[in-house]
């Protein structure tokens, strides 16, 4: 390599130490300074126009539109995108205070949750949850069905790492740390059980454990109606025995033809009554008695379809809803002679699946249908048709077609009066808040991303969930049950 001479020559030091430059090259040819710190542009107009980083505004402008609308396509919904090959779904824990699944020998269609003595309102953690529900063993394995009378427990809040710090971490460490535990009595069946409700009858001696019943519809059109006291006691009671008769139900129901689905206790009559409705429309009233169960013979008829779904009312004893494959949903009177509804309202083209009847707003219904819309109607509006002319059809206070899948659970927060949680046949379990009203002006879509309601408080996935109920105690716990196995989770969100 050449190197340069130590000297420069004479004409040319006197250029550069006056602040010149040479003029030409060695070779006589033009030479042109390049100033490295030079602006790009002469005048303040050609840096407008160049906008920034020397995009112009418009080209700028157009393309963060761009893209917006490709993340807007790559937004990932559960039960409208499908995933790729070798792709799966992971919860983000920072959208959970408390996530667990738990699974079963077999999956389980229905399940419920039963209120206990540890306190209301509760928020520390571990949290314990009882709980009973029936099982779905294969059609060959029929008689491995079991009634389970579940308690779960050291069920720990979301472990956030050094996300929260606070005083009182050492504290909280064995709430995070717990293990879960999955405790069961298991009670024999013989056939796939379609829904399951508890009944428990107020404590009248403090020093004896609340009596409590569950109902079950059976596959095979049987109703099953067991006392599980000993069961729940024996959680608590270590080396409890439980012997084969209290395994047996208490009593055993035959008035149904046909299997069914619709089944539910009413929350003011203490002792217990029991509807139970099946696939021929048939609906029958069951009360205990001095300890006898008794089924009233003469079912409430009117539907045209099998019935899906039943509640009682809140704050009437003798007024109950029904839903039904016909698209309807009628409201009763058990002191009907006739047996016959007194209004009926046709709500859905498709099967109406499911209904929730709301403990806050008493006159508030929502109604799951098995095209994937659910929606909330005031029952203010429902008038009884007279025999001359038909009453006009209402129209629901909000409705919602988020889900492409048919509902299968609907539930109304038992304390928060516009929160409902909605199941659905596409592993979604979803969480809503009524009370977010939207004005003329604003987007019917959330964050710009298309059909996702505002009103859409939290996807969560959860495979082939089938039913789905909210701790009464626990607030903004909500428990699920899928072909999956058993979810149990609480938002940040509720």
């Amino acid at each position: 390599m050449a190197k340069r001479p130590a000297e420069e020559t004479g004409d040319e030091a006197d250029a550069l130490k006056g602040g010149e430059r040479p003029l030409k090259a060695d070779n006589g040819e033009e030479m042109e300074f390049v100033d490295e710190y030079e602006d790009e542009y002469e005048s303040e107009e050609e840096i407008f126009e160049a906008g920034v980083d020397g995009q112009p505004d418009e080209e700028r402008e157009a393309e963060e539109r761009r893209d917006a609308t490709d993340m807007d396509q790559q937004t990932f919904i559960p039960g409208r995108n499908q995933l790729g090959k070798g792709e799966t779904l992971s919860p983000d824990s920072s959208a959970y205070e408390m996530l667990h699944t738990l699974s079963t020998t077999w999956p389980c269609l229905s399940f419920d949750i039963i209120s206990d003595s540890l306190g209301d309102n509760r928020k520390t953690y571990p949290a314990t949850v009882y709980a009973v529900a029936g099982t779905q063993a294969e059609s060959r394995k029929a008689k491995d069905n079991e009634l389970l009378v579940m308690k779960l427990s050291g069920l720990s809040r979301m472990d956030r790492g050094n996300d929260e710090v606070s005083d009182e971490d050492d504290d909280d460490d064995d709430d995070v740390n717990a293990e879960p535990i999955l405790e069961t009595k298991s009670i024999p069946l013989f056939s796939t059980t379609n829904r399951i409700r508890v009944h428990q009858v107020p404590q009248t001696d403090p020093l004896k454990p609340r009596t409590i019943f569950t109902a079950i519809m059976t596959e095979n059109a049987e109703v099953l109606i067991h006392n599980i006291t000993p069961q729940l006691s024996s959680f608590d009671n270590p080396g409890t025995s439980i012997t084969q008769l209290q395994s047996k139900p208490v009593s055993t129901l035959r008035m149904h033809r046909t299997e069914g689905y619709a089944l539910d206790w009413s929350p003011l009559v203490p002792q217990g009554k029991l509807l139970t409705g099946d696939n021929d429309g048939k609906i029958f009233l069951t009360t205990c008695e001095g300890g006898k169960w008794t089924t009233d013979n003469r079912p409430f008829t009117g539907h045209t379809g099998s019935v899906e779904d039943i509640q009682w009312s809140p704050t009437e004893r003798n007024v109950f809803a029904s839903a039904s494959s016909d698209g309807t949903v009628k409201v009763w009177d058990t002191r009907s002679k006739s047996r016959k509804p007194q209004v009926s309202v046709k709500v859905s083209n498709t099967d109406v699946n499911v209904i929730s009847w709301s403990q806050k707003n008493t006159f508030l219904l929502a109604t799951g249908a098995d095209d994937g819309v659910w929606s909330c109607w005031d029952l203010r509006q429902w008038k009884a048709s007279s025999p001359d002319a038909a009453a006009p059809t209402p129209k629901p206070v909000a409705s919602f077609s988020f889900h492409k899948e048919q509902i299968t659970s609907i539930e109304w927060h038992p304390t928060d009066d516009s929160i409902v949680a909605v199941a659905a046949g596409d592993n979604t379990l979803t969480l809503w808040d009524l009370a977010v009203e939207l004005d003329d002006e604003e987007s019917q879509n959330t964050a710009d991303v298309k059909d996702v309601p505002p009103q859409l408080l939290f996807v969560h996935y959860m495979d082939m969930v089938k039913e789905c109920h909210w701790h009464p105690q626990i607030p903004g716990c909500v428990m699920g049950t899928g072909g999956g196995g058993f979810g149990i989770f609480k938002t940040i969100s509720v």
